[in-house]
């Protein structure tokens, strides 16, 4: 029987590995492609003849946001979602004005309440020193144990799973809070803000170790037309910070448990609130709290493509309970996907789908969203990418984007790659780019 090196080495051997192999380049070393078969041509307007022609059997990325999936599709995912935040964050691009700097804006964090209590790592406010846990043990930061229930048995799985499953409500109510907030501070009526203000805003979802999302949130306050327009003087950073705080306290919903009894859903206490500064690239944040804007983009970039986890959850959907069985998890986050998996059985909670998202807890909101006037939009983004590699295009044949129409004709022909060798030489491929894209940036910061 062939071993892994064998078959590596036979594929490098084949007739077909360097078109393989640029195929593979050309997609930066996804880890799993989608595979298409048929042609693209360049026609002539006025002729009809054929200009160029590609055709056969290509590679597309698979678009998968998740590092854990795919650590390019990822990466893209990340610059994209980098370039978003910034724009909204310091203006000058993506047609986003520069004056969006001056603008109120906070960063604000939002967490989940309890649901008993956990193993964590606690240190000292003052000396920085680990202090034990409540379980009496000190924990390293690796420790599994960490962010689940210390007494499991009492642990409140199916509030936490319901308070998941609503997570993307709450924040909706919070934004409506949050705009009375700020309406009743300036006296004014609800409808009347609009016609003062806009709040503005970009969120991201990231999983505690406990297995609940928090979500960190740019926010700002604009003029009522959007980033382009003054914003009021009444609107400081100081009283965005106050609304944030008081509208999360004050958003309330209600569902009901299996029993039928009424579970009130609310925002966590800890919600922190700093101030956003336009600092250099390399400053984080100074004595106040306030964080700069380049590290801020940075951090919900990186936020933006992690998943639940290696040890909480799965990065793809669950189908059966068999499955559930065999996964390599905590035996804190198998309670949780069980009893997501269970409620989703219940026909009271069939709006809520949570079949489908017990791969993510009951999670089922989207883990980066944005109010429309923020900044640009990840179709927009892709939409400059496609056009600037169509554009390359052309340059290189000699033609004009006028004087050409494009015909494509592809068939769906299957996903991934057809063996682990090719998955080996594919994540070889990935790790040398991202190298040179790790040199390349030193290079230019160095210079």
């Amino acid at each position: 029987m062939l071993t892994l090196e064998d078959r590596i080495h036979a594929r490098l051997k084949a007739p077909d590995y360097r078109e393989w192999r640029d195929k593979v380049t050309a997609i930066g070393g996804c880890a799993a492609p989608i595979r298409l078969f048929g042609a693209w041509q360049l026609h002539d307007t006025t002729t009809g003849s054929v200009m160029a022609h590609l055709g056969g059997e290509v590679f597309i990325p698979c678009g998968n946001r998740r590092q854990s999936v795919c650590p390019t599709c990822s990466d893209r995912y990340a610059a994209d979602a980098f370039h978003l935040m910034h724009a909204g964050l310091s203006g000058g691009s993506k047609g986003v004005p520069l004056t969006v700097a001056e603008k109120p804006r906070v960063f604000a964090t939002l967490t989940a309440p309890s649901f008993g209590s956990v193993h964590n790592r606690r240190t000292h406010p003052k000396s920085g020193k680990v202090i034990p846990c409540a379980c009496g043990d000190y924990h390293h930061p690796d420790d599994p144990r960490i962010g689940g229930p210390l007494v499991p048995e009492t642990y409140d799985y199916v509030g936490a799973v319901l308070w998941q499953a609503h997570a993307g409500k709450l924040w909706h109510r919070f934004t409506i809070a949050l705009r009375r907030a700020l309406a009743n501070a300036a006296g004014l009526t609800v409808r009347e803000f609009k016609d003062h203000a806009r709040v503005s805003y970009a969120k991201v979802a990231e999983y505690q170790r406990r297995g609940l999302v928090h979500f960190h949130a740019v926010i700002r306050v604009d003029g009522p037309d959007g980033p382009r327009d003054s914003t009021p003087r009444w609107a400081t950073t100081e009283l965005l910070d106050h609304c944030v705080k008081s509208a999360a306290a004050s958003v309330l919903l209600e569902t009901a448990r299996p029993d039928g009894l009424v579970l009130p859903l609310v925002w966590g206490n800890q919600v922190d609130v700093r101030p956003i500064r336009p600092t250099s690239a390399h400053e984080v944040e100074d004595d106040s709290g306030a964080i700069s804007e380049h590290k801020l983009a940075g951090y919900v970039a990186k936020y933006a493509t992690k998943g639940t986890g290696k040890t909480e959850a799965a990065d793809r959907p669950i189908r059966s309970q068999l499955e559930i069985d065999y996964l390599r998890v905590s035996e804190h986050h198998r309670a949780m996907i069980q009893t997501t998996w269970d409620l989703g059985d219940l026909p009271f909670y069939e709006e809520l789908n949570l079949k489908r998202w017990t791969h993510m807890l009951g999670f089922r909101g989207h883990f980066l969203t944005k109010s429309k006037h923020y900044s640009t939009t990840f179709q927009a983004i892709r939409g400059e990418r496609r056009a600037f590699r169509a554009q390359e295009t052309l340059d290189r044949l000699g033609l004009e984007a006028d004087s050409v129409v494009v015909v494509n004709d592809w068939a769906y022909s299957g996903s991934g790659y057809d063996n682990d060798a090719e998955r080996e030489l594919a994540s070889a491929v990935a790790d040398r780019l991202r190298e040179q894209r790790r040199r390349k940036y030193e290079r230019e910061v160095a210079a």
